[in-house]
């Protein structure tokens, strides 16, 4: 039996790992860039000094764009897509990478048909999550109010930028359980239990 989120209208995915195959190395980043232990990449090199900033940006957009190209579809995210695209529900992207780079990922994984260009935010367009930023632009743009959207991530800063929001949170588990039971309110292996 489908599972009951699957009526609500506006769905939000991020992009890394959930809708494409995890490949970003961040501890490499973190030594490339100097980020100190387990702090978080975008919130560090954000209290940077400007110029120091602009530099570490700059090395994380080429970073990203370098694995853009080579982006490969989740499997069990193409079924439960497919299914939403099948029920009319408004499909967005939130991610913590550039907007042109997340465009550039999706489009070599396949995805581009399935997200509307203005419904993929990046961290240009709405504060990094676990801002819930993303979501209440997204919801206001398709006039759902936060209670009608779903959040899907891989992440726990998704399911706290849903909550944030007063979405609906979804966790899919690439690896271990990592802890973040309680951090959603679905937590499952496979993005295709939502519609089996």
């Amino acid at each position: 039996m489908p599972h009951p989120f699957l009526d609500r209208p506006g769905w939000i995915f991020d992009m890394d790992g959930t809708l494409t195959v995890p490949v970003h190395d961040f501890a490499a980043l973190r030594a490339q860039l100097g980020v100190p232990g387990q702090a978080d990449i975008l919130g560090w090199v954000s209290g940077r000094p400007a110029a120091e900033r602009a530099r570490l940006l700059a090395e994380i957009d080429v970073w990203e764009a370098a694995l853009a190209d080579s982006a490969v579809a989740q499997a069990d995210a193409i079924a439960l897509v497919d299914a939403l695209r099948s029920r009319g529900a408004r499909l967005g992207v939130l991610t913590r990478n550039t907007r042109a780079t997340a465009l550039r990922t999706l489009r070599a994984a396949g995805w581009l048909d399935a997200f509307a260009p203005e419904d993929v935010l990046g961290r240009d367009e709405a504060a990094a999550k676990p801002a819930p930023d993303g979501l209440h632009h997204l919801g206001a743009r398709w006039g759902l109010d936060p209670s009608s959207l779903v959040m899907v991530g891989d992440y726990v800063y998704d399911a706290r930028a849903g909550r944030a929001a007063g979405a609906a949170t979804v966790l899919v588990l690439r690896a271990d359980d990592r802890g973040w039971e309680g951090e959603a309110d679905v937590l499952l292996r496979d993005l295709s239990e939502l519609v089996r």
